[in-house]
């Protein structure tokens, strides 16, 4: 099977059209449609519906676009790393990661790797839906406890665990009277806090908020007790802002660096990778935790 046919099949695909492909690429749009009606010959499929103003997949189209991208992605960076000699580290890296690892340490990770690497385009998405990688074109995905996916692998490079803790104004209740508690979630969550040790404190929710960032500021505001990641309160616990109570008696937060099995490693996924290693060198909250602390004055 001729291989630039099968790129030339993905740039239509992938732009929607042959004039947007020929556009992008700097390829005669009459070459493509040539390049792709050999192709649907040589496979006895058609993989296009041409209209007079539209171009969409056909059924089979789609299944082949899904399968091939992600190879021809392969090849090419297969190419680029044996070329460079020692695997340049250049080129578009496209990262998912969830809200609160963001909002807490991805801008200072994306600066320094982004002084360390100028020749990489990073683009980070946050969001706490599971992407498919493939579909969604993502070279990495960063995730809280991922549930077991064999299309994916990856390290865990980050590990916290959960903590009760309460403004210094809140007092902690007596056993089996309720505090006032903000939480993040529906209100059909339990009814108490489990601690380790075996010890329960019965809440009264007073608010729900949607993002941990805002529980923890609510709870700096006084308005009650809250389980937040440690990693988010550390700092505000040892600055006495707040009081901690105990941990959670839930197994730990495991933070995922995920990519797709199937392909090669490139170059700049492994650059990501070390960075987050050097980051993070112990794995520990209190060194997430470090990037909440306010930079000195000079």
């Amino acid at each position: 099977m001729d291989l630039l046919a099968l790129a030339d099949f993905n740039l239509v695909a992938r732009h929607g059209g042959f004039g947007r492909a020929a556009r992008a690429s700097g390829r005669p749009k009459a070459t493509l449609s040539r390049r792709v009606l050999e192709l649907e010959a040589s496979l006895g499929v058609r993989l296009l519906e041409r209209g007079a103003r539209s171009l969409k997949l056909t059924q089979e189209g789609q299944a082949f676009h899904a399968r091939m991208a992600p190879l021809l992605l392969e090849i090419d960076e297969t190419v680029a790393a044996l070329t460079s000699g020692k695997g340049a580290v250049s080129g578009r890296l496209r990262i998912s990661a969830p809200l609160l690892f963001a909002q807490m340490a991805l801008g200072k990770l994306a600066a320094s790797f982004a002084l360390a690497h100028p020749e990489v385009r990073l683009e980070i998405t946050t969001e706490d839906r599971a992407v498919d990688m493939v579909e969604e074109g993502y070279d990495l995905a960063i995730r809280v406890n991922p549930d077991p996916d064999e299309t994916l692998v990856g390290r865990i490079f980050l590990r916290d665990r959960l903590a009760v803790v309460a403004h210094p104004t809140v007092a902690r209740p007596a056993d089996g009277e309720p505090v006032a508690a903000v939480l993040r979630a529906n209100p059909e969550g339990p009814a108490s806090w489990r601690l380790k040790g075996n010890k329960h404190i019965a809440i009264e929710p007073r608010l729900y908020l949607s993002s941990m960032v805002m529980v923890r500021e609510a709870v700096l505001g006084g308005a009650g007790a809250a389980c937040l990641p440690a990693s988010l309160v550390a700092y505000d616990v040892a600055a006495g802002r707040l009081t901690l109570w105990g941990d959670l008696d839930t197994p730990e937060i495991a933070i995922w660096a995920l990519y797709p099995s199937r392909r090669l490693l490139s170059p700049r996924v492994s650059a990501f990778l070390d960075h987050l290693t050097a980051a993070f060198p112990k794995g520990t909250p209190d060194e997430l935790s470090a990037y909440l602390v306010p930079a000195a004055n000079p």
